[in-house]
């Protein structure tokens, strides 16, 4: 008796039906292999914003370090006279980030004061007290310990006026320590507990944070200090490296750096070239030139000539003389095939 023979079709649907049959061990899998080669480091890939740049270098960021040093330790020498116990002040980072990314480091509730840069077109910025060194602050200028109770409420009105003390203390050195570089006049205006509320800016506009960490019996809080990018254009900018950046600050200073750039426009030397029209002449006439020849071109002698900018033809004009030097009248524009 004969067994059945399986169409292909069968065959094909007991295959589907039946489990996978793994491979024999030592045996080389099927396919390209997805696992890492051994030793290999995984690349260091970082996500470029083209339409927010990252602007701090590394001597610009040294230099910011060393700003923001000098404000902790002078922040740190005043309060330490006025709460009569041993603080300190650490510079943790200095970056840059967009005013959103900003608030949304924010804790809630906070305890933000914006503050007006009162030179500079009334842009603003932002110094976030903190719920520990805020109540800190309350306690030892009211004659406590000092000691924290971790509360997280939002500052009472006698409270916000206390911290406000040594927030414009802060606003005050960060004027003093930017003296140098960038005039700040800075000037406390508002008071916010809730991050989504805090208004400096659009959520896209960049920002220099500074974040600073308070210590003090053990425990410790950030206090990040916002800057907007606008003031602090002088600064970044530099005769080796000037980028294309949106004017900021306020209209004196928008028509003073306008009526710079196009003073600067204007002095620039460009090539100009006034040229014949182009015409051939068979290879043995130029062979057969002389020195001190006269080389008879096609063109009649009112054909007007090119005037060109650079590398492209702009205008034509007449040749004649102007006193003793020779001179071309422009008759016609020329629309530059690029233009």
């Amino acid at each position: 008796m004969t067994a059945p023979v399986s169409s292909p079709s069968d065959a094909a649907g007991e295959a589907q039906g039946a489990p996978p049959v793994s491979a024999p061990s030592g045996s080389a899998p099927s396919g390209p292999s997805t696992k890492p080669t051994k030793g290999a480091k995984p690349a260091n890939i970082h996500a470029y914003d083209f339409n927010r740049p990252y602007r701090i270098s590394t001597d610009r960021l040294r230099t910011l370090e060393a700003i923001f040093e000098r404000l902790c330790k002078s922040l740190e020498a005043w309060l330490i006279g006025r709460v009569r116990k041993q603080v300190e002040f650490r510079l943790l980072s200095v970056e840059q980030k967009s005013f959103g990314e900003f608030t949304q480091t924010l804790p809630a509730p906070c305890a933000a004061f914006g503050f007006e840069i009162t030179n500079a077109g009334g842009q603003k910025g932002v110094i976030n007290s903190g719920d520990l060194f805020s109540f800190f602050v309350v306690d030892r200028l009211f004659g406590g310990a000092g000691k924290s109770s971790n509360l997280s409420r939002t500052l009472t009105v006698i409270e916000r006026m206390t911290v406000k003390l040594v927030v414009e203390r802060i606003g005050t050195l960060l004027s003093e320590i930017w003296m140098d570089y960038v005039p700040l006049e800075i000037e406390i205006t508002s008071f916010e507990s809730v991050p989504e509320m805090v208004q400096a800016g659009s959520r896209q506009d960049p920002v220099l944070v500074a974040n600073i960490e308070f210590y003090a019996d053990g425990e410790s809080a950030l206090i990040p200090i916002c800057l907007p990018f606008g003031v602090l254009d002088s600064f970044f900018s530099s005769i080796e490296q000037q980028r294309v950046k949106p004017m900021t600050g306020s209209d004196d200073e928008r028509r003073v750096t306008r009526e710079r750039a196009e003073g600067t426009l204007r002095s620039t030397n460009v090539d100009v070239s006034a040229r014949l029209p182009r015409f051939t002449l068979p290879f043995r006439t130029i062979l057969g030139l002389p020195v001190g020849g006269v080389l008879a071109t096609p063109i009649s002698a009112d054909t007007p000539m090119e005037l060109w900018i650079g590398d492209e033809p702009r205008y034509r004009g007449v040749p004649g003389r102007s006193g003793t030097k020779l001179a071309l009248r422009i008759t016609e524009d020329v629309d530059a095939p690029s233009r």
